[in-house]
């Protein structure tokens, strides 16, 4: 184990890999799939699969993160079981009986909720003078994640064949997984412990997001964007040929987005207050909307990257507040599931997304599903400013004074 000063620059190394590996495993399958079958959004299913499992095991996990005194071997045995069975599932897929590779999506579903558990850790070992930095390095280290998933697996899907697209997501996961014994992995405080109730396991986080006003909304506007956001993967492909060219394309795309993420977010961490992150949160996903719906004139590859770049700029303060939101909402003894049980409602989402995608892709078209995807963004946006702005008829939890 190394020393604290030393523990945030190995977290953030440990963590980046391992949300690489995260970040490109669907563009890795989908190109894998393409390559083997011919068909890309028979990828859906499989994205299906893999998700919605996070939708259980996400509350789960962050609550035994909030929990165990010594969450060390709980970690590093579910980066193992993660590990596992993405290289299984990516030299499978394609090859081998749907039910099998079902079966292997279903366990990264349960495991990958570990990648987003990790953020939750850092009030442990960083001092709270430094939690501000701490925290947008944890941003940029999931836009980086963002970028080089997508980018590793398109650049070998382009050079050696869709097929080969997971070699370095896999080897991403591995080194990730050999640095992540080194980290200390501290304990909660005693007076941060949630309530020993046994129905707080699956559930305490979703009390959180339900009784308070704003992470509510949040929760809704997001959930409700990340259903349109599920299929942007196999879309990407999709319209990458439906423009005229090679499936790998799909991957430039999608790096062009999360490029685009981590320039928003670096912007918007010099000027983004608290104050103003509900507003930058549901004015993000409407630009995010519009740049997608763009898509739809585009003619060529370039344009159609500038589209997909102006969505991930749009996005990324998105996500930027988002975090800080649920940072400043959440009481401290339920951050990590706040953080794991909203995200599993947007992997869930996603997961519906993907399939929904996977079904009507030969009947709407990729400028069909550009506009849906778009269509959901807007909706989100909306209902988001609808829950903020009608008070609610019951009392509305203030978690940050309850807990202070």
């Amino acid at each position: 184990m190394i020393g604290r000063p030393a523990a945030l620059p190995l977290h953030l190394t440990a963590a980046t890999l391992l949300r690489v590996s995260a970040e490109g495993m669907a563009t890795a399958l989908v190109l894998s799939v393409q390559a083997r079958t011919g068909h890309a959004a028979t990828a859906g299913y499989l994205q299906t699969a893999m998700t919605l499992p996070y939708v259980l095991s996400g509350p789960v996990l962050g609550n035994a993160i909030d929990r165990v005194a010594r969450p060390r071997r709980m970690v590093v045995a579910l980066a193992a079981g993660y590990a596992a069975a993405t290289a299984l599932l990516l030299l499978t897929a394609g090859r081998s009986p749907m039910a099998l590779a079902l079966c292997l999506a279903a366990v990264i579903g349960c495991t990958e909720p570990m990648v987003v558990a990790l953020t939750s850790l850092l009030p442990r070992f960083v001092p709270a003078e430094r939690l501000s930095r701490a925290y947008g390095l944890e941003a940029s280290s999931y836009n980086l994640a963002a970028i080089a998933g997508p980018g590793m697996a398109a650049a070998l899907a382009a050079s050696m064949g869709g097929q080969y697209a997971g070699i370095a997501i896999v080897a991403s996961a591995v080194v990730g997984l050999l640095v992540l014994p080194l980290l200390p992995f501290p304990g909660p405080q005693k007076d941060e412990t949630p309530p020993g109730r046994w129905t707080g396991v699956v559930t305490g986080g979703l009390v959180v997001l339900v009784e308070g006003r704003v992470l509510r909304a949040l929760t809704v506007a997001t959930t409700l964007a990340w259903l349109g956001f599920g299929g942007v993967a196999v879309t990407a492909v999709l319209f990458a040929q439906h423009i005229g060219a090679e499936p790998s394309a799909g991957g430039r795309l999608l790096v062009a987005m999360a490029v685009g993420s981590l320039l928003g977010s670096l912007v918007c961490s010099r000027w983004l207050t608290p104050r103003h992150a509900e507003p930058v949160m549901l004015g993000g996903l409407v630009a995010f909307g519009a740049s997608l719906a763009a898509l739809a004139v585009t003619p060529s590859v370039p344009w159609a990257m500038a589209a997909f770049a102006a969505a991930g700029v749009c996005e990324g303060p998105v996500f930027a507040a988002t975090l800080m939101l649920r940072q400043r909402e959440s009481p401290p003894g339920r951050l990590g599931q706040v953080n794991t049980t909203a995200g599993s409602l947007k992997i869930g989402a996603s997961a519906v997304g993907a399939a929904l995608t996977a079904a009507f892709a030969d009947a709407v078209g990729p400028v069909g599903l550009v506009l849906a995807i778009a269509a959901f963004q807007f909706a989100g946006a909306a209902l988001g400013l609808l829950l903020l702005r009608v008070a609610p008829k019951g009392k509305s939890i203030d978690f940050r004074r309850r807990s202070s």
